[in-house]
């Protein structure tokens, strides 16, 4: 026997967790996943989500409903007959209808150690504030944010110097193989479910793109951590004039290093920044426009030197 699963996500980090559902043996009978959204160079294409397209590959139906207000939708929802919900940075807010749609209800797969970084951005939250440990929880949704019992967990361990791009993969792939376990353990009724605890709680909120400039006048390890929480996307940035014109960069890794002067400034020919306290090493940047080059490329087009300001 295998589960009747229903599959809800839509960026690149649930496509994992559907092919090991489907590796499993399960039955993925729908996929649900955001509508397709203008792409493509001018912006002029729809594109398909990738989930979206995952689930065409792998001969699954797909149904991209802008929400479940639909008396239909909701109607088409339970016509599947599902046993469970799998649902993985689906992007919508699922209404009682659909929570309770499904024999065995709705189960996500949620980036964090719930209950520290319930909401939409865990992943650079957890960074950002200098987490050294991070995980994925498999949790039974109810109608609050991300405040369902837990029914299985997966620690990751945060390097000093990961990215968020680089916490985003180690993430998607324990999650992949945590939310196969506990749909083989439900299968065999064997997932119990434990309620978070009710202290700890932090929300992650969602990132704003004003929160990408980078703040030099802050701790080394503060803007380092911020940098990293940030990169790939959307990436902090800095200022600074070269060849007469105020142009930004984008910095996507960072080393901490020993170093002191006026926040800002470059203190080296190698692009070693002071902060309030101590430096960092900038050692990944990319102009507007431009490609991510590593520090040494980048100086051979664009010069830095001592004494640069940095705002």
């Amino acid at each position: 026997m295998s589960l009747r699963i229903i599959f809800m996500g839509t960026p690149e980090f649930s496509v994992a967790t559907l092919r090991a559902l489907v590796e499993a043996g399960h039955q993925v009978v729908a996929v649900y996943s955001q509508p397709p959204r203008p792409g493509g160079r001018r912006g002029l294409d729809l594109q398909k989500s990738p989930v979206h397209q995952a689930a065409e590959l792998l001969g699954i139906p797909v149904f991209t409903p802008v929400n479940f207000k639909a008396e239909e939708d909701r109607q088409q929802f339970r016509s599947f007959d599902a046993d469970v919900a799998v649902v993985v940075a689906y992007g919508l807010l699922l209404p009682e209808a659909i929570l309770t749609g499904t024999r065995l209800g709705c189960y996500n797969g949620h980036a964090s150690l719930l209950p520290r970084w319930r909401g939409a951005a865990p992943i650079q939250r957890a960074i950002m504030a200098g987490d050294k440990e991070t995980g994925m929880m498999v949790m039974k949704m109810d109608k609050g944010l991300d405040t369902g019992p837990v029914a299985l967990t997966v620690k990751v361990p945060i390097g000093e110097n990961m990215t968020a791009g680089q916490l985003h993969d180690a993430l998607m792939f324990a999650g992949a193989r945590a939310m196969a376990q506990a749909m083989n353990k439900l299968e065999a009724d064997d997932l119990p479910l434990q309620e978070q605890a009710q202290d700890g709680v932090l929300y992650a909120s969602k990132i704003d793109k004003a929160e990408a400039r980078i703040v030099f006048a802050r701790p080394a390890r503060d803007v380092h951590n911020h940098i990293r929480g940030l990169a790939p996307f959307p990436g902090a940035w800095f200022e600074t004039e070269i060849s007469g014109k105020l142009e930004r960069v984008k910095v996507l890794e960072t080393t901490l290093e020993n170093g002191n002067g006026v926040a800002g400034t470059v203190l080296d020919n190698q692009l070693l920044v002071a902060c309030a306290e101590g430096a960092i090493r900038l050692q990944r940047l990319q102009k507007a426009g431009g490609k991510p080059l590593a520090a040494a490329d980048f100086l051979r087009g664009t010069a830095l030197p001592e004494g640069t300001r940095l705002i």
